[in-house]
């Protein structure tokens, strides 16, 4: 199937590493510019280094904090400045090492939550603000915000108010910019396999004492058995970013392998 995705710009925020660096290969083997933007600069150019190398296509690193709006403004301006502006929006970043932690009551303080949810929840609401009326005025574009499947799980209080925080956003972003031909729409990973994690995840199995594909396979919690790979979920995300997808809005996508004992309507 062709995405029409060739010739689009798209920026991809948490894009160094993990489902964002995924992201932003699917989209560039598609014929899609991208610009990756994140925190450290050196993984984020070799990460764009990568991307292009691939795909060919153009790709921009743009050291950048979703958490400071100055920094997501002057993304913004430099990818006007440097692809003639913007098509697709990624909303990804978030921050891991809250997110890893899974903190319970009495460790959820008033500053690991706002941490997180100043770069998961605030970081997309100053992304979409700065992109959105670049998409109004040319009458077309994608916002996919990356959320999480712990909005349909308890195991962390903060995790679960970002991710649910992300579709009510999500939603509401979808009524306001739909008459103006712009979908948004939510993409909830489970486990996932990334390059970042592999690691962890071989120790947690040690620590365990399973073997990977069985601590994965619980970890997971899933109807096929395994952590989902994170070009997986770019494929996914890929498809919501082009024309194709033009009928689906404001709703959540699940790309989590099919998460056991839960019924969603």
């Amino acid at each position: 199937m062709d995405l029409q995705l060739a010739g689009k710009r798209a920026i991809v925020t948490g894009a160094s590493q993990g489902i964002g660096l995924a992201i932003a290969h699917a989209l560039a083997a598609e014929g899609v510019h991208v610009v990756l933007a994140a925190r450290t600069e050196d993984k984020l150019k070799a990460a764009a280094n990568a991307v292009a190398e691939r795909s060919g296509r153009r790709t921009i690193a743009v050291p950048t904090d979703v958490a400071d709006d100055e920094s997501v403004r002057t993304l913004v301006t430099r990818t006007v400045s440097e692809l003639g502006g913007v098509d697709i929006l990624v909303n990804n970043a978030s921050n891991q090492v809250i997110g890893s932690g899974l903190p319970r009551l009495a460790d959820t303080t008033d500053e690991v939550f706002w941490d997180d949810l100043n770069i998961k929840v605030l970081g997309y609401i100053r992304m979409a603000r700065a992109v959105a009326p670049l998409l109004v005025e040319q009458g077309w574009g994608r916002i996919i915000n990356i959320s999480g499947l712990g909005y349909r799980q308890t195991l962390s209080i903060v995790r679960s108010i970002r991710n649910v925080s992300v579709v009510a956003f999500t939603k509401n972003l979808a009524d306001e910019l739909g008459p103006y031909g712009i979908n948004v729409t939510v993409v909830h990973p489970g486990t996932t396999r990334t390059d970042a994690n592999a690691d962890r995840f071989a120790e947690r199995a040690a620590a365990a004492g399973l073997d990977l594909a069985e601590y994965e396979k619980r970890a997971a919690g899933n109807a096929i058995g395994r952590a989902v790979e994170a070009s997986e979920v770019a494929d996914v995300v890929a498809f919501l970013a082009s024309p194709r997808s033009v009928s689906i809005t404001g709703d959540a996508v699940a790309v989590g392998g099919g998460l056991l004992g839960t019924v969603n309507y």
